[in-house]
């Protein structure tokens, strides 16, 4: 059944209507064929950017969609409760676009429309083989030369590596916090190379790589705000990236509940369905407890951020509380599902294995502790 949304416009809607017909026919008609074979969708994105899915939450006069976040994010969790792998990059190009939108020149912005639009596809760029959580620690060069900056370093970690058309790439050109500086850099320029695809647990459709900058020459006009800004523009994106990823692992627990609560209608021991049998019943209301108020959580937070108030906290306890959420939800799936649910005759297994990546991207679930403690400090 279809989630009892409360949408603020018969606009918002209409796009969820149309959100989940094109995810039923694009997405969860190809998702176990490419998990399994881990295949890239080609093609699936532009049919994405043709639906105007790629640019929601971003204004139509630079080629967005104009939709409040707390759309955006509904639209994203009807993406993953089919694909996670899907959610999960047309979130990360959402945030690859931030810095451009939020710190970029006017001259600059004018390559938004095709970012936006679909016409590319984008990544982000922040962690290092030795810094992930700890982004002060990056080692990655920006030097200027003439016309620009040479870039030398390697980057890991990075979602949509060697597809995507263009990177938000944070670089130091400085010392200490504030020498790092944020880069739009292409996919494809001389000094560029990628790694070989991280063999992951999940999100098998797509590639997570490093990127190996040798000294490619971007033009000065690549580097986003101002030389040392960079940190303050990676921290201001991650807050809206993080709501991403909740929304993206609500739609997977979304989707667990859903499998289980039709296999516990159809399954029977004892003499009937085992949805009957009240240990089990338990299970599924907590399942779908658990679900319901992440979603709550995240719609907050996003409603802080559509009207102009702080959000950042909100951010960090949506992430950490629909990520875990989403570990527990699907694990309890796989529970109802018994020994089947270990098979991968049925999906709950990599529902699963999805949902532990969760907790570790766009800030650790331990990270985001510490955001929301350090709050209290001050």
């Amino acid at each position: 059944m279809p989630v009892d949304r409360l949408l603020p416009t018969q606009e918002a809607e209409d796009l969820l209507d149309l959100t989940r017909d094109l995810a039923d026919k694009e997405l969860a008609t190809r998702v176990e064929e490419h998990e399994r074979a881990e295949t890239y969708p080609e093609g699936l994105f532009a049919t994405l950017g043709e639906a105007g899915l790629l640019g929601l939450p971003y204004p139509e006069e630079v080629g967005g969609g104009g939709q409040p976040y707390e759309v955006y994010l509904q639209v994203l969790e009807e993406l993953a409760a089919r694909w996670a792998a899907v959610a999960v990059a047309t979130s990360v190009h959402s945030l690859s676009c931030f810095p451009l939108f939020t710190f970029g020149t006017a001259e600059q912005q004018q390559r938004l429309p095709e970012m936006l639009g679909g016409g590319l596809i984008g990544g982000y760029s922040l962690s290092e083989p030795q810094a992930g959580s700890d982004a002060a620690a990056l080692r990655c060069k920006a030097s200027p030369v003439e016309g620009g900056y040479a870039i030398t370093g390697t980057k890991a970690w990075i979602t949509h590596g060697g597809r995507a058309d263009f990177y938000a790439l944070f670089a130091r050109t400085g010392e200490g916090s504030r020498g790092v500086s944020c880069f739009l850099a292409p996919g494809e320029v001389e000094g560029l190379s990628w790694g070989r695809p991280e063999e992951k647990m999940g999100l098998h459709a797509i590639p997570t790589t490093t990127a190996n900058w040798d000294g490619a020459v971007l033009e000065a006009d690549r580097l986003i705000g101002r030389e040392g800004q960079g940190l303050e523009i990676a921290f201001s994106a991650l807050d809206s990236g993080r709501l991403g990823i909740a929304a993206c692992a609500v739609g997977l627990a979304q989707a667990a509940l859903d499998a289980a609560v039709d296999y516990a209608n159809e399954r029977s021991t004892f003499g009937k369905k085992i949805v009957d049998h009240q240990g089990l019943g338990f299970v599924l209301a907590d399942m779908a407890a658990a679900v319901d108020s992440a979603r709550a959580t995240y719609l907050d937070a996003a409603r802080r951020r559509d009207l102009g108030r702080p959000y950042g906290r909100q951010a960090s306890v949506a992430k950490l509380v629909a990520t875990d959420a989403a570990m527990k939800v699907t694990t309890d799936a796989v529970q109802v599902f018994g020994g089947y649910g270990y098979t991968r005759d049925f999906p709950v297994e990599r529902y699963m294995r999805e949902a532990k990546i969760m907790q570790i991207f766009e800030g650790t679930n331990q990270i985001q502790r510490l955001v929301i403690s350090r709050g209290f400090a001050r």
